[in-house]
C-alpha cells in the first residue's frame, strides 16, 4: 500500500502477531471483567493502560479510565493528588497519540481531563506537545482543534493565536487546517467588533491581499481557494435575516372565490379559488433558514380572523422547525364575506423578539406588508370537488401570448420583492469584487486552472449580488453569460463534479430568468383550455427545455399557479414546497428516480394537476432518498399529513408494503389529474393503489378514472 512493495511472511512474524494477538485478548478481557465489576484499584487501571499503549482505539478503554478518575475523585482529593491525576492521564493519552496522533479517543480523553483538571493542568506543557505534533504535521485537524480548545480554557487573546496562524501558512501556503483556524478566529474576532477588527471591510482586504500571495504562488492548491470562497461569503453575506418575499404580495389586491368561474373578474388582480378547507394561504419567505416563527414574532391584524388563532408551519421536508419559508392558513368566514370595500390584512415581524436565524442571529429589523381581501360568491355554483374537470393538455399547441400578458405579470411580480432592513452595499464592495474578477481574469490567460474558472463564476455571481441590492439601476444581470459559459466549460472539462456544476448553471440561469417581468413574460404563456376567465388562473410559467437540473429563486414564484418543468434534468423537487399556490406542476421527462423525492408535493395543498411521466422511478433498486421517509411499516411510526391529521398505517393490505413510498407521499394529496406513464415502476398494481390512495382522482395517464 502506497508504494510499499509487498514481502513474503515469515514464520517469526505468524508467532510474532500471535502472541500480540493473545496479548490484547487477554488484556481486552481483563478490562472488561473490571469494568463489569467496577474494579478501579491501582492494577486495573494500569492494565487498562497497557491495553491502551498497545492499541489506543479501544474506545472501551478510554471510557473505564474516565469512571475511574470519577471514582477517586469523588473522595474530594487535594490539589497534589489532583495535579498526579491529571499529569498521568493526560501522560496515558500523550503514548496513545504518539503511536497514532489521529485517534479520535485519545483526543476526546485528553480534552476530558483538561476540562476536568483545569487548575491542575500544565497550559505550556500543553502548547509544546502541540507545537511538536504541528512541526509533524500541521495539517492535523485534531491537533488544531485541541489548539482552539486548550487556548480558550487558557484564555488565550485570540489575537496571539491569529498570529500563530499567519506564521504557519507563512511556513506552508499548503495548511488548510491553519487557513480554517485563521477563517474560526476572524469571524469571532469581527463579530465581537473587537479592537483592530471592528471595520469588517479593512480586515477582509487585508485577507484578500495574504490569499492572493498564496494563490499565485501554488494555483494547484486547493487550501487557499476555500479561503478564498470563505472571504467572497464574507463579503457578499448577509448576516441577518430578512424577509425577502411574501404571498400575498404588498400592496396587492386578491379576489376570493368560493367556485372555479368567476364571471366579473377578467380584471381582477388575482383570484384565488378557496378549496374544501376554506383557508387561504399567507407565505413569508426569508433570505436564509429561520425559526421562531409564530403568532408572537409575526402579528397578522384582519377583521375576520385573530392572529393568536394563526399556526405557523416551517415548509421543509427536514421535518426541523427551522425553513426559508413558512406558512399559515386564514379560515375564510362563511357569511358576509363580499364587501364593497374589501378586508384590509396587515402583516407585522420584528414587534416582538425571538424570530432568529439558523445560525442565531436574531431577525433586528422591523418589516411589514399589508394586501387587500376581496370576496366573490355569485356567478356560477360549481364548485371544483363535485364537478368532472377536463384533462389538462400540455402540449406546446395549447399554449398561446398575448399582447397584455406583460401587463398582468407585473401586478403579481413587481410587488413581490420586499427591501424592509435589507443593508445597503458600499462602493468598497464593487470595487473589490470588480478588481477581483480582473485579477482571476489575468491569472486564467497565464493557466488553465479548474478551480480559477469555478471562482471567477463565483466572482461574477457575487457581483450580480451586489448589482441586484442597488448598487446600479436593476436590470439584466451584467455577466449573466460569461457566468454561463464558464459553467458550461467545467461541465465539459471536468466530469467528476458534473452534476455540481450543472446545479450552480441552473441557479444562474433562474436568477437571470427570474429578474424582471421582461425575462418572465418571455417564459410566461396562457393554457387556452382552463376554464376560469381570471388572468392569474391560466398562466403557464414554463421552464421546460432548459437543462435545469436544480430549482432556485422560487421566492420570485410565489404567485405562480401553473407551472412546466418538463425535459429537464430534475432528480429533485426540493424548494417547490414554498409554491403553496401552486394547482398544476408539469415534471415530466426529468431525472426523478424515487417516489420519495416527490416529498414536497405533501405540503402543497392547491396541487391539483400532476405529470411525473417519463422519469426514471423505479428503475433503482436502491432509493438513496429514503431516509426522507420513516416506513410506515414500523409499529412505533405514523404517517402525518402536511394538515397534521394523523393515520395509522396499519389501513393498507400487505400486498401493498413494497409501494410505501408511494403510500406516504400520495395519500395526503388531492389530485385531479396524474401522469406516471413512462416510469419502470407503473403498472396495473401501481394505477390501482394510485386511484385508492387519491379519491380525488378523475383522470389517470390520460384515461378517465373508473370507480366500482
Amino acid at each position: 500500500m502506497h508504494g510499499r512493495p509487498r514481502r513474503p511472511a515469515r514464520a517469526e512474524d505468524a508467532e510474532a502477531a500471535a502472541a500480540k494477538a493473545e496479548k490484547l485478548r487477554s488484556l481486552q478481557s481483563q478490562l472488561l471483567h473490571n469494568h463489569h465489576h467496577r474494579i478501579y484499584d491501582k492494577e486495573a487501571v494500569e492494565a487498562s493502560a497497557r491495553l491502551l499503549e498497545a492499541n489506543p482505539e479501544v474506545y472501551t478503554a478510554w471510557n473505564y479510565r474516565k469512571v475511574a478518575v470519577q471514582s477517586r475523585l469523588g473522595s474530594g482529593p487535594g490539589p497534589e493528588e489532583l495535579k498526579s491525576i491529571v499529569d498521568q492521564e493526560l501522560k496515558i493519552a500523550e503514548i496513545a497519540l504518539r503511536r497514532n496522533p489521529k485517534c479520535y479517543g485519545a483526543w476526546h480523553h485528553r480534552k476530558w481531563v483538561m476540562k476536568l483538571g483545569s487548575a491542575a493542568a500544565d497550559f505550556d506543557n500543553e502548547f509544546r506537545l502541540l507545537d511538536q505534533l504541528l512541526k509533524l504535521d500541521s495539517r492535523n485537524f485534531h491537533g488544531w482543534n485541541h489548539r482552539r480548545f486548550v487556548a480558550a480554557l487558557k484564555n488565550v487573546p485570540e489575537e496571539e493565536e491569529l498570529k500563530f496562524t499567519t506564521d504557519m501558512i507563512n511556513k506552508n501556503f499548503s495548511n488548510y487546517s491553519a487557513w480554517h483556524n485563521r477563517s474560526v478566529i476572524l469571524s469571532h474576532l469581527m463579530k465581537q467588533k473587537a479592537p483592530g477588527f471592528a471595520s469588517k471591510e479593512e480586515v477582509l482586504s487585508e485577507e484578500f491581499e495574504l490569499i492572493h500571495q498564496a494563490l499565485f504562488t501554488d494555483p494547484d492548491d486547493q487550501s487557499g481557494w476555500f479561503y478564498h470562497l470563505w472571504l467572497l461569503d464574507q463579503t457578499v453575506a448577509v448576516d441577518v435575516p430578512l424577509l425577502v418575499s411574501s404571498w400575498p404580495s404588498h400592496g396587492s389586491e386578491i379576489v376570493i372565490s368560493r367556485t372555479t368561474y368567476v364571471e366579473d373578474c377578467k380584471s381582477c388582480q388575482y383570484t384565488y379559488n378557496v378549496p374544501h378547507t376554506k383557508e387561504f394561504p399567507i407565505v413569508l419567505y426569508f433570505n436564509q433558514v429561520v425559526k421562531g416563527v409564530n403568532s408572537t414574532t409575526v402579528t397578522v391584524e384582519c377583521e375576520f380572523s385573530e392572529s393568536n388563532d394563526l399556526i405557523w408551519k416551517p415548509l421543509s421536508t427536514s421535518n426541523s422547525a427551522e425553513a426559508h419559508a413558512w406558512v399559515t392558513y386564514v379560515k375564510i368566514p362563511d357569511a358576509n364575506f363580499n364587501s364593497p370595500r374589501g378586508y384590509l390584512v396587515k402583516v407585522f415581524l420584528g414587534r416582538s423578539p425571538g424570530l432568529i436565524s439558523s445560525s442565531g442571529h436574531p431577525f433586528s429589523s422591523t418589516s411589514q406588508f399589508g394586501f387587500i381581501l376581496n370576496g366573490r360568491s355569485h356567478g356560477s355554483e360549481c364548485i371544483e370537488r363535485d364537478c368532472d374537470v377536463k384533462v389538462v393538455d400540455w402540449s406546446d399547441d395549447n399554449f398561446c401570448s398575448s399582447e397584455s400578458l406583460l401587463q398582468n405579470l407585473a401586478v403579481s411580480f413587481d410587488q413581490l420583492r420586499i427591501v424592509d432592513g435589507e443593508p445597503m452595499v458600499s462602493k468598497w464592495h464593487s470595487e473589490t469584487l470588480s478588481n477581483e474578477i480582473t485579477l482571476f481574469q489575468q491569472l486564467m490567460s497565464e493557466i488553465n486552472c479548474k478551480i480559477s474558472k469555478l471562482t471567477l463564476a463565483r466572482l461574477l455571481i457575487a457581483h450580480d449580488v451586489i448589482i441586484s441590492r442597488g448598487i446600479l439601476p436593476p436590470g439584466k444581470k451584467t455577466h449573466f453569460e460569461e457566468t454561463l459559459q464558464l459553467y458550461d466549460d467545467l461541465i465539459k472539462s471536468d466530469s467528476s463534479h458534473t452534476k455540481y456544476y450543472q446545479d450552480q448553471r441552473s441557479l444562474v440561469l433562474l436568477d437571470q430568468l427570474t429578474s424582471d417581468k421582461e425575462s418572465m413574460a418571455k417564459h410566461c404563456r396562457h393554457h387556452k383550455e382552463l376554464a376560469s376567465t381570471s388572468v392569474s388562473d391560466n398562466v403557464c410559467v414554463r421552464f421546460n427545455g432548459l437543462s435545469l437540473a436544480r430549482m432556485g429563486f422560487v421566492h420570485r414564484l410565489l404567485w405562480v399557479r401553473m407551472l412546466d418543468l418538463s425535459h429537464n434534468e430534475l432528480q429533485s423537487i426540493e424548494g417547490l414546497e414554498a409554491m403553496q399556490l401552486l394547482s398544476h406542476l408539469n415534471l415530466g421527462t426529468n431525472k426523478i428516480s424515487s417516489i420519495t423525492a416527490l416529498e414536497p408535493l405533501k405540503m402543497m395543498k392547491s396541487l391539483k394537476v400532476l405529470d411525473i411521466s417519463y422519469n426514471e422511478i423505479g428503475a433503482h433498486s436502491i432509493d438513496t432518498t429514503r431516509y426522507l421517509c420513516a416506513s410506515p411499516l414500523s409499529h412505533t411510526t405514523t404517517t402525518r399529513a402536511a394538515s397534521g391529521s394523523v393515520e395509522e398505517p396499519e389501513s393498507f393490505d400487505v400486498s401493498e408494503n413494497d409501494f410505501w413510498e408511494t403510500i406516504l407521499v400520495f395519500k395526503y394529496l388531492h389530485l385531479t389529474q396524474l401522469n406516471v406513464v413512462g416510469n419502470p415502476v407503473s403498472s396495473e398494481s401501481f394505477s390501482a393503489l394510485l386511484i385508492k390512495l387519491i379519491p380525488s382522482l378523475q383522470w389517470l395517464d390520460g384515461r378517465h378514472v373508473q370507480r366500482i
